[in-house]
């Protein structure tokens, strides 16, 4: 059986970065665009961050990290959706992530990584391209 309604989206903000601007303008984005958008506020950890998710029923996670944690926190987030088999929840994000970072991040399971000067409407191609793919009959 297919998947039926809009694209659910998680959009956070981990860790102790203070500054969400562009966090809730990606989230404004993705509502805008027919995607049901459930943002979490500052300052919230992995674990809260994959709980919601899952209480959700999200699709994707959107991570938007400024405090240059990204590693850590990309990757626990990434470890906990195994340990709670929710693999089929994708992970995206963006912030100041360095050039050098965004490999070894895909390469843990982060799906995309926007940096900054990506468009609202380059991420929202991407949502829609990329997440929730109909299975293939």
């Amino acid at each position: 059986m297919g998947v039926t309604g809009p694209i659910r989206v998680v959009v956070a903000k981990p860790g102790l970065d203070g500054h969400d601007r562009g966090a809730k303008v990606i989230a404004r984005a993705l509502r805008d665009a027919g995607m049901e958008v459930i943002y979490t506020g500052l300052h919230q950890t992995p674990e809260q961050i994959v709980d919601t998710a899952i209480q959700e029923d999200a699709d994707a996670i959107g991570l938007s990290i400024l405090s240059g944690a990204h590693n850590t926190l990309f990757a626990k987030v990434i470890e906990l959706l195994r340990e709670r088999e929710a693999e089929d929840i994708k992970v995206f994000g963006g912030g100041i992530i360095p050039e050098d970072d965004i490999a070894p991040l895909k390469e843990l399971g982060v799906a995309e990584i926007f940096t900054p000067g990506a468009t609202t409407s380059a991420i929202v191609t991407w949502v829609n391209a990329n997440v929730r793919q109909p299975a293939q009959t």
